[in-house]
C-alpha cells in the first residue's frame, strides 16, 4: 500500500471550480474519510485521485511518485487503485468467484487467492458459487471490497459505499468494511456524507467544504476541536449561540458558561454547545428556561428540538427513559466547558 499526497489540486467543469487548492495527504495504511455535504466537490476529488479525471492544476502522488499533473496522466488501469463504486456494482451475470477475480490477470485469477480473499472479508466459501442477487447487501459490499482488494492495489477507493443500505445494515457493515481493510493494511480513501460513518469508521477525517479542506483531524479531535462555527454545525449539529465574552466565562441564553481556553478578546462572539451538553430538567426550577416544539425518538435516546426564551433554538440528546413532550417547558443546563469564536460576518 502506499501514501497518497494529494498536493494543489484544482478541477473544475468549465464553471465556478468544483475543487480548488486541496491539500490532503493520506499516510500508508490509514483510512481516511472524506466527509461533505452533496456538491463540495469530495467525489471529483475521488475521480481525480482513482484516474478517470485529469485535474485542472495540482498533483497527485503515489508514495512521492506523481500519478496525475505537471504533465503526468497515468491511466487509471496502471495506477493500481481499487475502486469500490456506491452500491458495490458487482457484475449482476458473474458468480462471487468471477467477481472477485475479475481484475486479475487470467493467469492468476487461482483458488487459492479466491479463498485468501474469502477469508480476508469472512465469507464462506460456500458464497463462492452464488451469484449477487442471492446475497444480502452487507455481504455484496464485502464482494466488492474483496474485488477491489484482489488486485494488492497500492490504495482503496470507496465512494459512499453504504448509501444503498438501510440504516441497520449500514452500521454493521461499515465495521465489517473497515475490519477487512485495516486487515489488509489497505490505504483507503472513503467519500461519505454520512458524518456517524466517518467519525466511527475512519481514522482521520477530512471535511471538505464547497472544493476546500476546511479541517483534517482524527475523529475525537474534529469533534472536540473544529476549526471554525460552520465544521462544529456540520460534525456534531452543534447550537450555536450569541454570547458575551468575559475572560474564561461567557453569557448566554443558557446563563454563564464555562469556556475552552481561547485566544479572543472579551466582548461579543458565539459559543457552540453540542446536544449531549445540555441537561434538560423539568419546567419551574431556576435557570434559563425552554419550550419543546420537536421530539424525536430512536429507542435508546431522543432528540430535542427547543425555544429559548429570546426564540433561538437549541438542540439537545437526552435518554430514552426521561423524554419530555412537545411543549413542554422545561429547565436547561450546561454540563462542561464550550468553545467559542469569533462572529462570523
Amino acid at each position: 500500500m502506499s501514501t497518497v499526497t494529494v498536493s494543489g489540486l484544482s478541477k473544475s467543469y468549465g464553471g465556478p471550480p468544483v475543487l480548488s487548492h486541496v491539500d490532503l495527504v493520506v499516510p500508508n495504511g490509514t483510512i481516511m474519510g472524506v466527509l461533505g455535504s452533496s456538491g463540495c466537490g469530495k467525489t471529483t476529488m475521488l475521480r481525480v485521485v482513482a484516474g478517470f479525471l485529469a485535474p485542472d492544476a495540482g498533483t497527485v502522488a503515489f508514495d512521492g511518485r506523481t500519478v496525475a499533473g505537471d504533465g503526468v496522466n497515468v491511466a487509471a488501469q496502471h495506477r493500481r487503485v481499487g475502486y469500490v463504486p456506491q452500491e458495490g456494482a458487482l457484475f449482476p451475470h458473474l458468480d462471487v468467484r468471477a467477481n472477485i477475480l475479475f481484475g486479475l490477470p487470467r493467469r492468476e485469477r487461482r483458488d487459492d487467492r479466491l479463498r485468501e480473499m474469502l477469508d480476508l472479508a469472512e465469507l464462506p466459501s460456500h458464497i463462492a458459487s452464488a451469484y449477487p442477487h442471492e446475497l444480502s447487501g452487507g455481504q455484496q459490499q464485502r464482494v466488492a471490497l474483496a474485488r477491489a482488494l484482489a488486485p494488492d492495489p497500492r490504495v482503496v477507493l470507496l465512494d459512499e459505499p453504504f448509501s444503498s443500505l438501510d440504516a441497520a445494515l449500514r452500521e454493521s457493515a461499515g465495521r465489517e468494511v473497515a475490519r477487512v481493510l485495516r486487515a489488509a493494511g489497505a490505504t483507503a480513501i472513503m467519500v461519505t456524507h454520512d458524518q456517524d460513518e466517518a467519525l466511527s469508521l475512519a481514522d482521520e477525517v477530512a471535511v471538505m467544504r464547497a472544493g476546500r479542506l476546511a479541517q483534517v483531524d482524527t475523529p475525537v479531535d474534529l469533534y472536540l476541536s473544529p476549526v471554525d462555527v460552520e465544521v462544529a454545525s456540520f460534525v456534531g449539529g452543534a447550537t450555536v449561540l450569541d454570547a458575551r465574552l468575559r475572560g474564561d466565562k461567557a453569557r448566554c441564553v443558557l446563563g454563564e458558561v464555562g469556556l475552552v481556553p481561547h485566544d479572543l478578546d472579551d466582548g461579543d462572539a458565539v459559543v457552540i454547545v453540542r446536544p449531549e451538553q445540555i441537561d434538560v430538567l423539568p419546567g419551574g426550577g431556576p435557570g434559563p428556561q425552554g419550550v419543546v416544539d420537536v421530539v424525536s425518538f430512536y429507542g435508546h435516546s431522543a432528540t430535542l428540538r427547543m425555544r429559548a426564551e429570546d426564540g433561538s433554538t437549541l438542540v439537545a440528546r437526552v435518554p430514552a427513559f426521561d423524554v419530555p413532550r412537545p411543549g413542554d417547558r422545561v429547565t436547561l443546563a450546561v454540563r462542561g466547558l464550550v468553545r467559542a469564536f469569533r462572529r462570523p460576518r
